[in-house]
């Protein structure tokens, strides 16, 4: 059995558009260093885009976050510069929500092969605790890690909570 590792939303503009938030680039360089050491141990790395459309102040989301981001065809939908590299041969799941139903589905048809599934990314207590806990649901006996230094989020004390509730529901946190 292997390791995955889930790349969330590692975004332009979560680090320095639209939703950028003053440390959200720090954990660039760990995610960097974690991908190349999955990739390096012969392990599985997919990553996930928030995707939105011109309607997304139509959608439930942009009626409650009016911040249009993540506009798929904009430099705030790509992946930041110092990832591009590192996730092009990767499989990626775009998504219009704050959790993956495709990538949970994924992992599910393939939870077997997984004994570690490892989620980093941004934001910590919006779209990385959506994933694990979907990751969780998916591969139960899998073990879900979410390194506290490979997220972060504008809302430090969210942030710390998120780490609380994660432990509560029998996710990793290291």
């Amino acid at each position: 059995m292997g390791r995955l590792l889930v790349v969330v939303d590692m975004q332009n503009d979560f680090v320095d558009g639209a939703l950028g938030f003053e440390d959200a680039g720090d954990v660039i360089d760990g995610i960097a260093s974690r991908i190349r050491e999955y990739k390096e141990a012969g392990d599985e790395v997919v990553y996930t885009l928030d995707t939105h459309y011109e309607n997304y102040s139509d959608t439930q989301e942009g009626r409650n976050l009016p911040v249009p981001h993540c506009i798929k065809g904009t430099d705030g939908h790509k992946l930041v510069p110092a990832l591009e590299e590192l996730l092009k041969d990767c499989l990626c799941f775009e998504k219009p929500t704050f959790g993956s139903l495709k990538l949970a589905n994924y992992i599910n048809s393939n939870e077997d092969k997984y004994e570690v599934i490892e989620v980093c990314g941004l934001v910590s207590n919006i779209c990385v605790i959506s994933n694990a806990i979907m990751a969780k649901a998916a591969a139960p006996e899998a073990e879900i890690i979410v390194d506290s230094a490979l997220t972060d989020s504008f809302d430090k004390e969210l942030d710390a909570k998120t780490f609380d509730i994660l432990r509560g529901v029998q996710v990793t946190v290291r």
